[in-house]
């Protein structure tokens, strides 16, 4: 398999695949945890030989908090599927622009146009697989993998939907979260394609399940969430408003009249932080704000608005953040035309 991106013959232009430089490098310092399987230019571990080779990428990242890159606008070979286990994340196909939440599952065609983080991607966990369908000028037929079980029947109107449907985002159940849960595990436990049966078991097993889905529900984005959910998504909502609180955890979880056990499980499924660190995430970015925007305020003033007992915690963990002092920043930052000193958060 050649070292470089597969191309695409447009009528006007040819296009390449993408390679997600941008994640390559944020878990290359250590930002992200990637977990991967691969061919070609795609990051992560290299699937052997000819093994899979319809297979571009699967696997997931883990992005503890929000990050300073993003997967720009990009097109990719194959069909893509990806599903947001935790956290937010935004999403944008052609003209369209999506705020993803927990359970989100999107579906991209052959060289669709798409992006993922506006510009950035925040904190969360991420399941993706691209497999190549053989599309390299406009009108080819899909050619699905030969190892794929459906019959020809289920396989024909399975490309149909995805072909032909032009809604991108879809709410994904719990077979569909199970499929992409037990295709992580293989490609995380995987020492040199020791996972690939299992993986063309659980590929064929997600499709399945996608083309049910397709089958039984409106293409539009359905974001209702139970009520449990949506309480404490407007407890986070409101969160930046009230960090000055003394918020502890059984303060939080009684707001959202839950034990601490479900609300920590329901903040990680939206934030993919536990609260406590979702609430220093909260109080970083107000700081951040007064920091640039009240030059008059001291640090020490920054520190207490935003919610810190002392400026000296502060500072360690803003440093920690964003990879400076609080002044440093400032200075950096908050003054018309000076050279930033900082360089984005640290992990």
């Amino acid at each position: 398999m050649p070292d470089r991106p597969e191309r695409f013959l447009a009528p006007d232009r040819c296009y390449e695949a993408d390679t997600c430089e941008p994640l390559r490098a944020a878990a290359a310092a250590g930002r992200v945890e990637l977990a991967a399987l691969a061919h070609g230019t795609y990051p992560g571990k290299r699937l052997p030989g000819p093994t899979l080779t319809e297979v571009r990428t699967i696997g997931y990242w883990d992005a503890p908090r929000d990050q300073t890159w993003g997967l720009p606008w990009h097109r990719n070979e194959g069909i893509e599927l990806t599903y947001l286990a935790r956290g937010r994340l935004a999403f944008a196909v052609g003209a369209a622009t999506y705020r993803l939440s927990r359970g989100a599952l999107t579906v991209a065609r052959p060289w669709q146009r798409h992006r993922v983080g506006n510009p950035h991607v925040g904190a969360s966990r991420l399941h993706w697989l691209i497999l190549d369908v053989g599309v390299r000028r406009p009108n080819q037929n899909w050619r699905w993998p030969g190892w794929m079980v459906m019959t020809p029947a289920d396989l024909g109107l399975l490309t149909r939907l995805l072909r032909h449907c032009e809604q991108p985002v879809w709410r994904g159940d719990a077979e569909i979260e199970r499929c992409f849960e037990k295709l992580g595990e293989a490609v995380a436990g995987d020492e040199n394609g020791s996972s690939v049966s299992r993986l063309k078991l659980y590929i064929n097993e997600l499709f399945m399940c996608v083309r049910e889905l397709l089958q039984r529900q409106e293409p539009k984005l359905d974001v209702s969430l139970s009520s449990s959910q949506r309480t404490v998504q407007l407890f986070l909502d409101s969160l930046p408003e009230q960090v000055t609180a003394e918020w502890t955890l059984e303060r939080m979880a009684g707001q959202c009249g839950l034990g601490r056990s479900r609300f920590t499980h329901y903040c990680r499924e939206l934030t993919n932080m536990r609260p406590l660190e979702y609430l220093t995430h909260c109080r970083l970015r107000v700081a951040e704000k007064l920091l640039t925007s009240e030059g008059a305020k001291s640090v020490t003033d920054v520190a207490l608005a935003s919610g810190f007992s002392s400026s000296q915690y502060f500072a360690t963990v803003f440093r920690k953040q964003y990879g400076c002092a609080p002044r440093e920043y400032r200075a950096g930052r908050g003054t018309p035309g000076s050279k930033p000193q900082c360089h984005g958060p640290h992990p």
